[in-house]
């Protein structure tokens, strides 16, 4: 996320960028120590004003926190492909040996599945704005995903219910962070409360 942390804070944000152990606890514990840290830190700066900027699995700690806990002067968030919906890849490979060392129990509550996290998190109460991946490198992987996908989530499976705005961009998952375009739509939404629509790509 470094390359985004530099563009935000050339744009005057106070950025925060909060690492922690995405293998090592489950969703509802990675939750609160990432959430909790951000807002005391930002805190500290004393902002007015609090947004997050999420990728993948961050997003949907932003979902957990928020189902029970309330964020302080919490204003826009910007999920970079959520699965909020859940990931058809977890799904199928779950169940492989190696799959929980690799990824640890979070990435195990991933799934589609009525018991997973995802599909137990209600609408967002905030204002959000989506930006999903439609450009893939990895065909093993997208030949699980049903429709357009990053190579780790489908388009569909980003977008929850309460979003203010969407917005599909040629870029894949593991690198979108870094996409000029991603980093663009960011910067707007955080601005405007949307996204810039005029520059979205049309080209599938």
């Amino acid at each position: 996320m470094k390359i985004l942390q530099k563009s935000l804070s050339k744009k005057g944000y106070s950025v925060v960028n909060i690492d922690y152990p995405s293998r090592q606890l489950p969703i509802a514990e990675l939750a609160s120590l990432a959430i909790e840290e951000g807002i005391l830190k930002s805190q500290q700066l004393q902002c007015k004003k609090i947004h997050f900027v999420t990728h993948s699995l961050g997003g949907i700690l932003v979902r957990q926190y928020t189902q029970t806990k309330t964020i302080p002067d919490l204003h826009r968030v910007v999920m970079l492909g959520p699965p909020n919906k859940g990931s058809e890849v977890v799904d199928r490979l779950k169940n492989l040996p190696g799959y929980t060392q690799i990824h640890g129990p979070a990435g195990l509550e991933l799934g589609t599945a009525d018991e997973d996290i995802p599909k137990q998190l209600g609408p967002v109460n905030f204002e959000l704005g989506i930006i999903a991946g439609k450009l893939s490198i990895n065909p093993i992987l997208s030949s699980i995903i049903p429709g357009q996908d990053d190579g780790k989530v489908s388009v569909e499976s980003t977008k929850i219910q309460g979003m203010k705005d969407f917005i599909t961009l040629p870029t894949t998952h593991t690198f979108m962070m870094w996409n000029s375009e991603s980093i663009h739509q960011t910067q707007y939404f955080l601005q405007h409360g949307l996204f810039d629509h005029k520059n979205e790509t049309t080209n599938d």
